[in-house]
């Protein structure tokens, strides 16, 4: 049943309905645009070729950073607030964290010979990147193909904003790649310094 947002505005003051429409601007909710595509193609192929062990050196960290980086310059340009705003970012934001825990222990981690520990992603580490990702090229695809009603209904029950969905939803995929990151180099060192001891007991031979 629609709600009547003067109706709403008479019952809770602080109610805006502008701000706290769940259907929003139509850039919010709208298609995909082709950059959107081209950076989420980035993001796939980085996770890609990780598919194969490769040495944890500092382009392993810079490379996914500098894309974090400009996504964020790119979305972020403020955080939200109205109505229940902060919470959604928080919970999804949240989740980013969890996936990027699971992502980054699912990845294969061991000392390397060069010097390096090496790592590599296995399917489950892949599907949690991936997932994470790709999420906000999801949620536009089913608001835009027969969604856009539910997730504006959703959004007007609990006093969310357009703007929020996809700052959150950013927000999740950079918390699951930079904590992913983290611990994955954290594996990495540790498996480094596992090796340091063991290579240090073994006698030299004349």
């Amino acid at each position: 049943m629609p709600v009547n947002p003067w109706v709403e505005l008479k019952i809770n003051p602080r109610f805006k309905p502008g701000a706290d429409d769940g259907i929003g601007p139509e850039e919010d909710h709208g298609a995909m645009t082709i950059t959107d595509y081209l950076i989420n193609a980035i993001f796939v192929l980085v996770v890609l070729r990780q598919a194969r062990e490769r040495e944890l050196d500092r382009r392993s960290i810079v490379v996914p950073l500098l894309l974090v980086f400009f996504v964020a310059q790119m979305y972020l340009h403020s955080i939200p607030t109205a109505g229940n705003d902060l919470i959604l970012i928080g919970l999804l934001a949240a989740v980013g964290l969890a996936l990027g825990i699971a992502s980054g222990f699912a990845t294969h981690v061991r000392a390397g010979e060069a010097g390096l520990a090496v790592a590599r992603v296995g399917w489950l580490a892949a599907t949690l990147l991936i997932a994470g990702i790709g999420s906000r090229m999801v949620f536009a695809f089913v608001v835009s193909h027969g969604l856009r009603t539910d997730v504006a209904s959703f959004s007007i029950a609990h006093h969310i904003s357009a703007a929020a969905w996809p700052t959150a939803l950013v927000l999740m995929a950079i918390c699951e790649v930079v904590t992913r990151i983290t611990i994955v180099q954290l594996c990495g060192r540790q498996a480094m310094s596992d090796q340091a001891p063991s290579t240090a007991a073994i006698p030299a031979t004349a």
